[in-house]
């Protein structure tokens, strides 16, 4: 059986449009992995932010009375120093104020720097994705203001902080699945 030139051409087109639209295809499951993998990260950290701070909320309601008792904040310190111990991520408690309650509070990289700005200019979720030694790493920042009166007991000089006031942040990195 002889085709002719014609249904050759466009068995030929047909092919390459098949072949074209696999690619196109593969490339857009790529960036959707991607994508999901971002939101399953975003989904993650907002889940251990509300944890986070719903623990250091409940520990000063119902164990901080005095100067003397231990404070929520180093509570929380510890048990973010505990998670990225195990490897789990890297969380850490922050100053944005400036007038930090330890020196070691205070941003270190370049992500925490610019997120610390946008958190002091009113941001509630600063987020980027980084690639550091071959790994992606989703990385993000909430706000820690004043919730209640006993936070100044331990921090007296963010007694004149407005409500809703961000005088903290917690800084997260998460390695990315794949």
């Amino acid at each position: 059986m002889r085709y002719s030139h014609s249904v050759c051409l466009a068995t030929l087109t047909l092919t390459m449009l098949v072949a074209s639209a696999g690619v196109e295809v593969r490339a857009q499951d790529a960036s959707a992995t991607a994508d999901a993998a971002t939101d399953r990260a975003r989904h993650t950290v907002k889940m251990l932010d509300d944890i986070y701070k719903t623990a250091v909320v409940l520990i000063t309601d119902k164990y901080v009375n005095d100067e003397s008792d231990f404070p929520a904040g180093g509570a929380a310190i510890a048990l973010f120093n505990a998670v990225g111990e195990k490897g789990w991520h890297q969380v850490r408690l922050l100053d944005v104020t400036g007038d930090p309650y330890e020196s070691a509070n205070v941003a270190k990289d370049a992500f925490e720097k610019q997120a610390v700005t946008k958190i002091r200019e009113g941001a509630a979720f600063v987020e980027e994705v980084e690639s550091s030694d071959g790994k992606k790493y989703f990385r993000a920042m909430t706000p820690v203001p004043v919730v209640m009166a006993k936070c100044v007991l331990c921090h007296p000089h963010y007694a004149d902080a407005k409500p809703g006031e961000a005088i903290g942040a917690i800084s997260y990195k998460l390695p990315m699945d794949p």
